[in-house]
């Protein structure tokens, strides 16, 4: 069975000043654009039987720039919906709730299109998510790549390895890299992680 790599998009204004970016349509920023760019050679170097893309702007435009072909657009890899903590720092939430933990807590309700999730909802769509891979993986040659959000695909990892969704705690992701989840033994295993070209 072949590799699953996680690429998270390139920085956006958001990422950068630590702002919980939900599903606000923010782009990339310029330095955003150049991590992807750079992440060719890592993607390249495979052979890439299936492709899906959150539908937010910044993943969409990372896939492209990474030179992803026939990629599927999913809902199911949008990042967490941070509900009434959407555009606020953890730093800002941790004033009134001292020990706010995302993967243990989840958000304050939000408006009624974006009312926010639970950790345990995040990781029913990585559990949607890691079917329809694993359906793609029985189906084609080559490795599956996912584009998409820090906190999602973090939830996701926690899920590949049999972890709760709270596991995705575990796995610090930083924008505009590249990690790989693969098998040994026949077990999920961490084969590389925050991969970037000649890191």
């Amino acid at each position: 069975m072949g590799d699953v790599f996680l690429v998270r998009h390139g920085e956006t204004e958001w990422s950068r000043s630590g702002r919980h970016t939900g599903w606000t349509d923010v782009p990339l920023t310029e330095r955003g654009r150049e991590e992807a760019r750079q992440l060719v050679p890592l993607i390249r170097s495979h052979r890439i039987g299936a492709a899906f893309v959150s539908p937010l702007q910044r993943a969409r435009e990372t896939a492209e720039l990474i030179g992803l072909q026939d990629v599927r657009v999913d809902p199911d890899l949008r990042e967490w919906d941070y509900g009434g903590y959407e555009g606020i720092t953890t730093v800002e939430i941790q004033r009134t709730r001292p020990d706010w933990f995302l993967f243990r807590d989840g958000v304050e309700p939000g408006p009624p299109d974006h009312p926010g999730e639970t950790p345990e909802q995040v990781g029913e769509r990585a559990d949607r998510m890691l079917a329809k891979v694993d359906a793609a993986l029985a189906d084609i040659e080559g490795c599956v790549v996912l584009v998409a959000h820090g906190h999602f695909l973090r939830v996701f990892t926690a899920r590949r390895l049999g972890l709760p969704p709270s596991g995705g705690a575990l796995f610090q992701l930083a924008t505009g890299t590249v990690c790989r989840l693969g098998t040994e033994h026949g077990r999920p295993v961490i084969a590389g992680w925050n991969l970037r070209p000649g890191a």
